[in-house]
């Protein structure tokens, strides 16, 4: 048995105080965190002028019995040929998870909102909108074929830069006058053209509730109160870093990644509590970081990871494809973070923790390794949050910059300095905060260390059972939020 390793610790009262003070901690920033997430995205491209959609014409997969209900004999469909039907448009891509828990809720409601009866019939309707890096072939083999297990059987279509129908005759980018750069993205437009529901989300925090609700008045006619309009995204320079920072808000209260901030907070709180112990046995050289310079490090590694991805984005014009396996990736890390907080908790030294770390070539240390390095800690646990997060934003996060890097440097530059500079500060000043009460909260966590180590085991081992639900179960996720 490995040296240091103590099961022992599961039958102290201390422990299992820690569990429950972590469970509640837990809950508390992990609503907060999917509140925050919610809030952003549902007023990214709203205005209050309730003005009828864009009109547009789009390709379908032209399948027998299903596209063909609303297309014509070439496979287009225009949404103004559907006006006096209820409208569900849905934007997706074929790499996009989190695109995928919408497309369940909409296929296991489908029927009931189809439903003879009503005032209005309704229509599905979903877009590939990543239609310059995704090929209408690969969009038509996973959501067309009957084998998939992404098929819809529902018509689908596929985006384009000249999509949208303007009053003058001239042409449009359906991403941006419906303000698309965000995935998932689920509108609701009533039997008139105005849209009523907007959803971000694949697991909304309310379980799809509000989203519903308007379904079913739009299809009894009485969803004239819910109108609000599209506001076209702004390609000025302006433009561009303002959606910068809205994504970077989406970036760092990801539902991929908020599961993580907890045990993050957790591990802010906990540094100074052991600093003399660790100085004296000559673990630590100098003193334990302050809040706000963990903050910094921290930025730094979301910098260095973001700032990585717009290069391979700008340098690669296939690299979309690797959101195909962030998926993966954000898996493993759920799993690691259960198994790293287990042995923490059980007492568990760096002789495996060091094996782990070289297998993925990260070299975070903790407080039982001959040296402690809290800084470049903080440095990797802002490379591994901002990997975390991209899972459930990359359907934003690549197009976006990939974007850029077709309008040019300047926006290139704009949209990644406001991506950049917003998840820096969100980082900086959260960990700000909880640095708050200075010595004297410092003071009350070394009267209570043994405790404090274990809340911080047990939310990493909730941040990792919370990140493997999320991604893995998420009509458990969805049951649970409503």
């Amino acid at each position: 048995m490995a040296e240091g390793f103590d099961a022992g610790v599961l039958r102290e009262r201390d422990t299992w105080k820690a569990f429950g003070i972590g469970i509640v901690l837990f809950c508390i920033i992990a609503y907060a965190s999917l509140s925050i997430f919610g809030l952003s995205s549902s007023i990214y491209g709203v205005s209050d002028d309730s003005e009828q959609v864009p009109d547009f014409e789009v390709l379908t997969m032209n399948r027998t019995g299903i596209d063909d209900s609303i297309a014509n004999q070439d496979g287009m469909v225009k949404l103004s040929d559907l006006r006096g039907n209820v409208v569900i448009l849905d934007f997706t891509a074929v790499d996009c998870s989190n695109c995928h828990y919408v497309q369940s809720h909409i296929e296991d409601n489908l029927g009931s909102w189809q439903a003879p009866g009503s005032e209005y019939p309704l229509v599905a309707l979903s877009i590939g909108s990543w239609y310059g890096y995704e090929s209408f072939e690969r969009i038509n083999d996973t959501f067309g074929d009957r084998a998939s297990s992404k098929h819809m059987p529902w018509p689908v279509a596929n985006g384009a830069t000249d999509s949208i129908i303007l009053e003058n005759g001239a042409r449009g980018d359906l991403v941006e006058y419906y303000a698309a750069q965000n995935l998932p993205l689920v509108y609701v437009i009533d039997h008139e053209g105005y849209v009523v529901a907007k959803e971000g989300t694949g697991t909304p925090l309310d379980g799809w509730k509000a989203f519903d609700r308007a379904v079913e008045r739009a299809i009894d006619g009485d969803a004239e109160s819910l109108r609000f309009g599209i506001e076209k995204a702004d390609r000025s320079f302006s433009g561009v870093f303002v959606i910068g920072l809205f994504l970077g808000v989406l970036v760092y209260f990801s539902p991929c990644a908020f599961p993580v901030l907890p045990s993050y907070i957790s591990y802010c709180l906990s540094l100074g509590v052991r600093e003399d112990e660790l100085r004296q046995s000559g673990k630590l050289e100098g003193a334990v970081p302050g809040a706000m310079e963990v903050g910094v490090f921290a930025a730094l590694g979301q910098l260095t990871f973001f700032g990585s991805v717009g290069v391979v984005i700008f340098g690669l014009d296939g690299v979309l494809n690797l959101s195909g396996i962030l998926h993966e990736i954000a898996v493993g890390i759920a799993l690691l973070l259960v198994v790293l907080g287990a042995l923490m908790l059980m007492g568990w030294t760096s002789h495996l923790l060091s094996r782990v770390q070289g297998i993925l070539d990260i070299h975070m240390t903790t407080e039982e390794d001959e040296r402690f390095t809290p800084r470049r800690n903080m440095y990797l646990w802002g490379i591994g949050y901002s990997a975390a997060s991209v899972d459930c934003t990359a359907a934003a996060v690549f197009p976006f910059v990939a974007w850029l890097a077709v309008v040019g440097e300047g926006a290139l530059v704009m949209g990644m300095g406001g991506l950049m500079i917003s998840v820096s500060l969100l980082m900086i000043g959260v960990t700000t905060m909880v640095g708050m009460g200075g010595g004297a909260l410092v003071d009350s966590l070394r009267r209570n260390s043994s405790i404090v180590k274990a809340t911080g085991s047990w939310m990493m081992m909730f941040a990792g059972i919370g990140l493997y639900s999320y991604l893995t179960q998420p009509e458990l996720v969805a049951g649970i939020l409503g």
